[in-house]
């Protein structure tokens, strides 16, 4: 069905059938975002929108004025690692600092290591991770 519309859109535009109007830019713009469209049109579990990457970015964007403090490069590059690690945290449905806290402290227990084959263990999909990083239950003593 996907594939009819697109070969009835590219017909309707070679044949100059509509001269203008909203209706031809609809065409156009689909035909324009075939890929796009027939990814998102065959897979449903593509969002319609980037409203999630927006509201990720709004809280981000809010405190701005903690930026102060990146005063480098790095500090900018290590904030944007924080940053998307937090962001994929809450996308996997586990609770972000403790999932922090967790890395850093298996990290630190690490440092020296010269085989990373650990590292596969604390990866967000991993079913290794412990439950407390699933769990999204505050409490005080962590």
């Amino acid at each position: 069905m996907v594939e009819a519309f697109f070969t009835w859109a590219k017909d309707i535009q070679s044949k100059n059938q509509l001269s203008r109007g909203k209706t031809l830019d609809g065409i156009n713009y689909c035909i324009n975002q075939e890929v796009s469209l027939k990814a998102f049109l065959k897979d449903g579990e593509i969002p319609m929108d980037n409203n999630a990457i927006g509201s990720a970015l709004h809280s981000f964007c809010l405190h701005k004025h903690a930026w102060k403090l990146i005063d480098s490069l790095d500090g900018a590059n290590a904030s944007a690692i924080i940053c998307s690690i937090t962001e994929t945290t809450k996308a996997n449905e586990l609770n972000p600092f403790r999932y922090l806290k967790y890395i850093l402290t298996v990290l630190k227990e690490h440092q020296d290591d010269k085989k990373y084959s650990f590292i596969n263990d604390i990866l967000l999909w991993s079913e290794k991770l412990p439950d407390i990083c699933r769990s999204k239950v505050k409490t005080c003593n962590l």
